[in-house]
């Protein structure tokens, strides 16, 4: 069965390019982005995962880890971190974990057998601390993905998690953001927006990002 948001990220202990993993002990009290790879040594793998080496800043900003899962072995992420390294200009300090029992990608619904029998299509979590899903994409293997996509999503969640805000379409961080419906008395809004709004429709208030 797939996971839908909401729901807990499943447990799991499997090897990886730095050694054995407890998923939810090493996620600890952080955020997480979980994502698959078809497989090693491939051209749209390779650049996503220098990609992601050279976010690295911006995921640590956002209290967020990243590890990626392949189904071959740890010795083979091993020497694949070096050819991205080489060929990507970057550093990949996250962990790869290895599949080859395909038990992570049961648990988390990565093989889509009309794609593929054995190789993981493009799934990508997104996790909080409580270990719950917050987002899922799926890309198709020959397509790689859009961070800055993801990073604007985990933008979004930890900033409505905190504020009674829902993000636009297109928004980015920094723009106006809507006021969910539910706040109904004028006084009330005014304690929790202090920088005004601007009320388009009674459904529809737009207020700066409160944060900033």
């Amino acid at each position: 069965m797939s996971l839908r948001l909401g729901d807990t990220a499943p447990d799991f202990e499997q090897d990886s390019s730095i050694g054995r993993i407890r998923f939810h002990d090493w996620l600890g009290d952080s955020w997480g982005v979980l994502f698959s790879h078809p497989a090693d040594f491939t051209p749209v793998c390779t650049t996503e995962l220098g990609l992601t080496a050279k976010l690295a800043s911006e995921f640590e900003r956002h209290n967020v880890k990243t590890v990626t899962l392949s189904v071959d072995s740890a010795q083979s992420h091993v020497e694949w971190i070096r050819d991205i390294n080489e060929t990507q200009s970057a550093n990949v300090g996250f962990p790869i974990i290895a599949d080859g029992d395909r038990k992570v990608s049961q648990l988390y619904d990565m093989i889509h057998p009309n794609a593929s029998d054995t190789f993981t299509v493009r799934s990508l979590f997104v996790i909080d601390p409580k270990k719950k899903v917050r987002l899922t994409i799926t890309y198709p293997a020959s397509t790689g993905r859009n961070f800055d996509e993801v990073l604007r999503v985990i933008d979004s969640l930890q900033l409505t998690d905190h504020y009674q805000v829902a993000t636009p379409g297109n928004w980015k961080h920094g723009d106006d953001v809507a006021i969910v419906p539910s706040p109904k008395d004028e006084d009330v809004i005014r304690r929790k927006f202090p920088k005004g709004y601007r009320a388009l429709r009674p459904y529809l208030r737009m207020t700066p990002q409160p944060d900033r």
